[in-house]
């Protein structure tokens, strides 16, 4: 038969030989000799071309050469073989397995993207009325610190101290109207000037360490 094979020249000059495979007199170094990369290339095992010599084996030549010249036929015993079958199972089920991760990927970038909304209102709204509320924190410790500061507690001394001096003149203006007996009198008027005098030497021994 004349027809062009579809295969490269070296596939059918090496295939258009059978003889070179049933021959008896080739030794089984020089059959491995012809083929010294055989299992590096992921060729199959002793066993698997065994089984799929044997199914040659059973097919006429007209078969035969038709598996040389024609491609579809060529392909569909080729997808018949059982490591062919194996390795298509296992190509399916790795695309199967690559889609399902690929859905659960985008069914987790809508909650990722809900997550991050939610962080963006955490930083402009939370994170702006903390800040607000550090602020007047900052306010009130700093007013804080002013009361109690030497001027400040000085100036409140002083204050103290003309209060006092005004409660003393009140108390004897009522002393002297007859509003108030003399043992009330008495008791009271000490009791304020006992508080000037404290407030008094508070104030001029603040002023002294000051000073």
């Amino acid at each position: 038969m004349s027809t062009q094979s579809w295969y490269p020249p070296s596939m059918v000059g090496s295939s258009s030989r059978p003889s070179t495979l049933t021959s008896s007199s080739a030794s089984p170094q020089q059959r491995a000799s012809d083929h010294p990369q055989a299992s590096s290339r992921g060729q199959p095992s002793p066993a698997e071309a065994a089984g799929i010599i044997a199914r040659l084996k059973d097919k006429s030549v007209d078969e035969l050469q038709r598996l040389l010249k024609d491609k579809e036929a060529y392909n569909a015993f080729f997808n018949s073989l059982d490591q062919v079958k194996t390795q298509n199972n296992l190509r399916g089920e790795l695309r199967r397995e690559t889609l399902q991760l690929a859905r659960e990927n985008l069914e987790r970038e809508q909650r990722i993207s809900e997550l991050r909304n939610q962080c963006t209102i955490i930083r402009s709204s939370e994170l702006a009325t903390a800040e607000d509320r550090l602020a007047d924190l900052e306010r009130q410790k700093d007013e804080i610190m002013r009361s109690y500061s030497p001027a400040a507690l000085l100036g409140k001394l002083q204050s103290s101290v003309a209060k006092l001096d005004e409660e003393s003149e009140e108390l004897h203006h009522k002393f002297l109207e007859k509003d108030m007996d003399l043992p009330t009198f008495v008791q009271k008027y000490k009791k304020i000037r006992a508080a000037h005098q404290k407030c008094t030497s508070l104030h001029d021994s603040g002023i002294a360490s000051l000073g």
